[in-house]
């Protein structure tokens, strides 16, 4: 993969999507009251704008349209006002929407198999950006423009292309590459094929005119998700810069299974929130203060530097209350940045994802519900782990977890093997590990198939019930079906009466379970291999249920018997453990936020967004947590312990390995330095 020089840890995204009927654009510039307002806020890099969604260029361009109401150029403005005060600029251009090159050439946009526009905005009469299709030759314009940017700012901090999706387009260029290549457009398969040759048309091209000048130039492209397993695409990215605005739909959950992904890849990587309420584009939106100290709090404590999106108004002027609310967060980053420097991940578990293995495709907010829903109970069970794919290293890990859905090929079945032999585990659930011969490790049971009922329910094996309950609980979705031989078996699945039709039902929801056992196992362990029947990540995505939950956490208790970390924090605060070769010292990170779901489903006025609100997911105020006990695992002996970056020193004591210590009190994020 491309490298590139270390990210500034302190970055802001400036937007500025801006119609052509607003006038009087940048008029209100002003290079000393822009240049001290990010110096205030701390603000160590800023991305600007080459072009826009609607197509205008805010640059004296002879490629691109400059914007009608704009009279000078904006960007070289903006781009000599920072270089003056020792501020990078990356450039962002525009890519995957483009309303004025559509407006040009209408048989450039993405059209479905029933002619119907794809995108953002289907019909003549949506209030959005149009969607280009990179099939066409709107990439050549595209590349032309990047060369022409590159020549003109030579020395720009690296080059940002937006919106990198492709849809199973049917354009003219579309139907006659499916020709060439011997596709039917009828497939959607076929299609699919045709868009990804469409992106790589993209990737190829874009990148080349990034660095016709300087073959070092960062390059990053945005689709809002690192595609996980894409090894063919991370090539043509110097970096990741990690879109996830909590408020925004991605929720408090998004960005640590990226960044806990991406931070095993060996490339620099941003985290991308906004400093809006809800989301991009929307003006006098502010997110509390505390809000953004704690994301970036989290981006630092998963090994990313900091991104925060703003929007500048389209006269031109920085918004003060905004740099306020940013500089306050950007100062906690300034300090504790030596803790975060080169940091390492430290992990018990490698959650092998279903995205990257299974290969889906992806984009937008793209979330994959046995990921997630594994991901989230890590988080909440406070285990260490990484988030991987099959190229990886696997004996780094005492355990993989093989989230409910996992098509298994032959190569990644002899790696399994080989990290069992070695002493690994495996924790697997759903259908993963489950081809159509029945089990493809040695479960110690025997598969019959598919369960013929959804819900059922299950009754644990005692060690596995939840705390609060010993009765049987519900599950939500088909299990597998299985009768365990040489195993041990984790508990029962029992059924319901029958599954909930129109001919028989039983009450609001579903239907009861039966009094009896159904002879089906709800899951087995042999030696160094559990197994539970149902996809119980995508249930815990889907409903949240908290015996589903505790179930599982007891489950991979069991199989991991020991971990490097255990805390009475609650549920819903975060631990993360790093390692910093460098000084020879391990760092714990402790996160805590209570989020509130405020707002309701509203629809938006005329959003080009999804066009409707389901919420957000808000924190407005950090409340302290005391009185925090930690017990960490570390081969090195600890000459000291200190909460950082306040220097303060820990009462501790270590035994066999193990280090034991109280945290008083933390609001946020606390770090607390394990010397060796």
């Amino acid at each position: 993969m491309q490298m590139t020089a270390k990210l500034p840890f302190r970055q802001v995204h400036l937007d500025f999507h801006t119609s052509e009927y607003i006038p009087g654009i940048g008029e209100r510039f002003d290079k000393a009251h822009w240049q001290k307002t990010l110096q205030t806020a701390g603000v160590e890099s800023i991305t600007c704008f080459a072009s826009c969604h609607h197509g205008w260029s805010y640059y004296d361009t002879t490629v691109g349209k400059k914007h009608p109401n704009l009279k000078f150029d904006l960007l070289r403005a903006q781009f000599n006002a920072c270089r003056e005060i020792g501020i990078r600029v990356p450039v962002y251009l525009t890519a995957g929407v483009h309303n004025v090159a559509i407006s040009e050439h209408p048989e450039w946009r993405e059209t479905d198999y029933n002619g119907q526009f794809l995108g953002w905005s289907k019909n003549a009469f949506d209030p959005g950006f149009q969607t280009v299709c990179f099939n066409t030759p709107y990439v050549d314009y595209l590349a032309e423009q990047i060369r022409e940017v590159v020549t003109l700012f030579p020395d720009a901090a690296g080059i940002f292309l937006d919106i990198i999706a492709q849809g199973q387009c049917c354009c003219k260029w579309c139907m006659e590459l499916m020709a060439c290549e011997g596709l039917n457009p009828e497939l959607a398969a076929d299609r699919l094929k045709c868009a990804d040759l469409a992106l790589l048309n993209y990737f190829q091209k874009s990148t080349a005119a990034a660095r016709f000048k300087n073959p070092d130039m960062p390059v990053f492209h945005n689709s809002g998700h690192v595609p996980k397993g894409r090894y063919d695409l991370f090539s043509y990215f110097s970096h990741f810069e990690l879109e996830s605005l909590p408020t925004g739909g991605w929720g408090y959950d998004h960005f640590p299974l990226s960044a806990k992904y991406c931070q095993q890849l060996g490339i620099d990587f941003l985290g991308m929130t906004g400093k809006f309420h809800t989301a991009w584009g929307e003006f006098g939106g502010y997110k509390p203060p505390d809000a953004l100290r704690y994301e970036c709090g989290a981006m630092i404590a998963h090994g990313a530097k900091c991104s925060v999106g703003d929007q500048l108004h389209p006269s031109g002027r920085l918004d003060e209350s905004t740099y306020r609310i940013i500089g306050a967060a950007f100062a906690e980053v300034e300090q504790k940045q030596p803790w975060c420097t080169g940091a390492k991940s430290v992990a018990d578990i490698g959650l092998l994802s279903s995205e990257a293995v299974n290969r889906a495709r992806t984009g937008g907010h793209y979330d994959n519900p046995a990921d997630t829903g594994a991901a989230r109970i890590l988080l909440e069970g406070h285990f260490l782990f990484d988030v991987i794919d099959s190229n990886m290293d696997f004996r780094r890990y005492k355990m993989l977890i093989l989230p409910d859905d996992l098509n298994i090929q032959p190569a990644l079945q002899k790696k399994l093997n080989e990290y069992l032999a070695g002493g690994g585990k495996l924790f697997m659930t759903g259908t993963s590990g489950i081809d159509e011969n029945g089990f493809m490790f040695d479960t110690g049971a025997e598969w019959l198939g598919a369960g013929e009922f959804e819900p059922d329910y299950i009754l644990p094996a005692p060690e596995l019930q939840p705390a609060f309950c010993s009765s049987p609980f519900v599950m939500y979705r088909r299990p597998q079906r299985i009768k365990v031989t040489g195993g041990e078996s984790l508990g029962d699945l029992i059924e319901p009466y029958f599954n909930r039709t129109w001919e028989h039902f039983c009450s609001h929801l579903h239907t009861p379970p039966q009094p009896e056992i159904s002879g089906f196992s709800g899951g087995v362990q042999k030696d160094n291999i559990l197994y539970l029947a149902h996809p119980v990540f995508s249930i815990y995505h889907d409903f949240g249920a908290v015996t589903c939950k505790e179930y599982i956490v007891n489950a991979l208790n069991r199989l991991l018997s020991g971990r490097i970390l255990k805390t009475n924090l609650p549920s819903v605060a975060r631990a993360v453990l790093t390692f910093q070769p460098a000084e020879n010292r391990h760092v714990l990170h402790l996160l805590y936020s209570s989020t509130v779901q405020r707002g309701s489903e509203v629809k938006l006025s005329n959003s080009t967004e999804s066009g409707k609100l389901h919420g957000v997911e808000l924190i407005e105020e950090l409340i302290p947590l005391h009185n925090i006990k930690i017990e960490v695992e570390l081969p090195e002996n600890i000459r000291r312990a200190t909460l950082q970056p306040e220097g303060m020193p820990l009462a501790f004591t270590q035994t066999a390995g193990r280090i034991l210590f109280t945290v008083p009190q933390f609001t946020g994020h606390q770090m607390i330095e394990l010397a060796h």
